[in-house]
């Protein structure tokens, strides 16, 4: 995070997304603005089309937009380079996807330890920073573990340590539970609420209500525009009876 940047995580004013269909050209999003606060957890949702997997990318520094402005913590993403937007992308956004994208033949410390390799931090103190963070997400007895020696629930563990090791300004998760069953699902839907209490901006690009019902706020997207957003019910209420 930039040390003057006190704004939202995420700011999009009139995002525009287009795509060359053979002679055709596609519009994915229209126009789109968004803000989110930091220490917001965020459901992103919307039927295939809609463009939530276009604005996923927007927001994780994977593509540029074709219209319109994003800043990611303060920072004027849309008309960066590709190495630019690497660099953002390592400085500032932890990614956690459904399929983990773990390293197979790494152990889960290796593999959590990756994003710190890749910013020239020395072996020591990253395999030390990966560690207390595999500690973090209750895998500090599984640190010398590979992948396939890991249930799903906690790979997906593993994948959350490797994307907080940077203390990035936020953390951009993609059905982040679509590959795990229903119980270890709502363990890891916990452990994204404790990390966001503890201050971490999230954002979840889903289908699954369950998962958008454990955010503090949810954005709709349909044809490429916001349908609705605001506040989540069920997690306000829960919210509202766990301080009684």
């Amino acid at each position: 995070m930039s040390a003057e940047w006190a704004g939202p995580v995420v700011l999009a004013e009139g995002l525009e997304r287009s795509y060359e269909v053979g002679e055709e050209k596609v519009l994915a999003l229209r126009g789109v603005s968004i803000r989110i606060e930091r220490g917001d957890m965020t459901a992103i949702m919307g039927p295939s089309g809609s463009g939530k997997s276009t604005l996923m990318h927007l927001i994780g520094c994977l593509d540029s937009p074709t219209g319109g402005r994003i800043l990611i913590d303060g920072v004027e993403a849309q008309d960066m380079s590709q190495t630019e937007l690497a660099r953002l992308r390592r400085e500032r956004i932890g990614f956690v996807f459904q399929t983990f994208n773990l390293l197979p033949r790494l152990s889960i410390l290796e593999n959590a330890a990756l994003p710190l390799r890749y910013a020239g931090v020395p072996n020591r103190l990253r395999l030390e920073r990966a560690a207390a963070a595999l500690e973090a997400v209750g895998l500090g007895d599984r640190t010398r573990h590979r992948p396939g020696q890991l249930s799903g629930g906690q790979r997906q563990r593993a994948a959350i340590a490797r994307a907080l090791i940077n203390e990035p300004a936020l953390i951009l998760a993609d059905e982040p539970t679509g590959a795990l069953d229903q119980t270890t699902g709502r363990a890891i839907l916990d452990l994204f609420r404790d990390i966001n209490e503890r201050g971490t901006t999230i954002v979840m690009v889903t289908h699954d209500p369950a998962v958008a019902a454990s955010c503090r706020s949810t954005i709709r997207l349909r044809d490429g525009l916001i349908e609705e957003a605001g506040p989540t019910a069920f997690f306000e209420a829960t919210a509202e009876g766990d301080s009684e």
